[in-house]
């Protein structure tokens, strides 16, 4: 019970849909249903969904513990939008232009763009803006990471926690043909002009147009879905972008783009769980089927992002060492068969065949 009422909740917050009934759960244990919230990274919306509760008296101290949370959300959002308008200005002084993938882009499709928990500030280059970019944050950061030099990416952390990761690519490390698709995509960006833009503060931030945005996202997905871990606030994201520009996206671009990276299974699961889980209205999802094998594979996902969590991150503990976490990987893609038999064999193949690579690259 307390599961369906945190997806009631979920989705009166994702649609901001009022008159949510409660009543025909039992016995409902606000406490779990803040867990799932924190594990899954959707405090906000939740919190929103408790907002149009009209049949069930929500104890005051649980409000205001959830409430609390979403305000410390964003206070935590404001500062990076200020870091992001500061870091921007920072970048074009020097004649480096970067795209804001993910993140704070996707929040402004939101109602409430600040109750979305964020992550990191991710930035898509062109390889010589790349470069530029890495040498001018180096000496700013507490830390930087490896370097991933051949799909061209590095994480550093600045002083108070936050990360920003450089990409020079937007590959996704499942298969030649989705790479093949998501350069594609790269190229509309910087050739094509094809961005969209979002008024920071007192700063324009590039943003990919809705039509690449929506490709790189669900492939975002689907990458930590196979190599990781995905939890629901990602699969929202993909949900609102779709939302927002649904009366704007080039669907048949859509669909030869789906079927030419070989992912119209994947679209089509996470499409029904989108609508039955989430409560995307099915008129609004593309290339959705209500066929009832879908809804059952999609069934299988949700089990899997409950597990997981936000980007695998409930498991990382008991997932520590790389020979387990190695071993955690391939017991992934084994139950990924279960709902994706051809793909999870390619994908995993493609992702040892990688790991080999850069093993070879140190």
């Amino acid at each position: 019970m307390n599961q369906q009422a945190f997806f009631a909740l979920l989705k009166a917050g994702l649609w901001e849909q009022d008159d949510l009934r409660l009543s025909q759960f039992n016995d409902i244990d606000f406490s779990a249903i803040y867990d799932l919230a924190e594990k899954q990274t959707v405090i906000g919306l939740v919190t929103t969904g408790i907002e149009h509760i009209n049949d069930v008296t929500v104890p005051s101290a649980v409000v205001n513990k959830f409430v609390g949370k979403s305000m410390k959300v964003e206070k935590g959002n404001k500062a990076m939008n200020e870091f992001l308008e500061w870091f921007v200005e920072r970048l074009r002084e020097r004649d480096v232009h970067a795209i804001l993938v993910k993140g704070q882009g996707i929040a402004q499709c939101y109602e409430k763009p600040l109750w979305r928990v964020s992550g990191d500030i991710d930035l898509l280059l062109d390889d010589t803006d790349y470069e530029k970019a890495k040498v001018m944050l180096t000496p700013l950061s507490v830390d930087v990471e490896k370097e991933n030099k051949i799909i061209k990416h590095i994480g550093m952390t600045m002083q108070g926690g936050l990360v920003v990761e450089l990409h020079g690519t937007l590959h996704s490390r499942l298969s030649r043909r989705v790479e093949r698709v998501n350069d594609e995509v790269q190229r509309d960006v910087f050739d094509g002009g094809k961005v969209r833009s979002w008024k920071n503060g007192g700063t324009t931030v590039l943003l990919p147009s809705p039509d690449n945005d929506v490709i790189y996202v669900f492939t975002h997905i689907l990458h930590h879905y196979y190599i990781g871990g995905i939890g629901l606030r990602q699969i929202c994201d993909w949900c609102r972008l779709l939302w927002t520009y649904r009366e704007s996206l080039d669907l048949s671009l859509l669909e030869s783009r789906i079927r030419r990276a070989g992912l119209m299974s994947e679209w089509k699961v996470f499409a029904a769980l989108a609508v039955d889980w989430l409560g995307m209205p099915a008129e609004a999802m593309p290339l959705y089927s209500p066929d009832k094998k879908w809804s059952r594979k999609a069934k299988s996902v949700v089990g899997f992002v409950l597990k997981c969590g936000n980007f695998g991150h409930n498991r990382k503990a008991q997932d520590s060492g790389k020979v387990r976490s190695a071993w955690s990987k391939t017991i992934d893609f084994a139950n990924h068969a279960c709902v994706f038999p051809l793909d999870s064999l390619k994908f995993y193949f493609h992702f040892l065949i990688d790991g080999i690579v850069l093993a070879f690259d140190k």
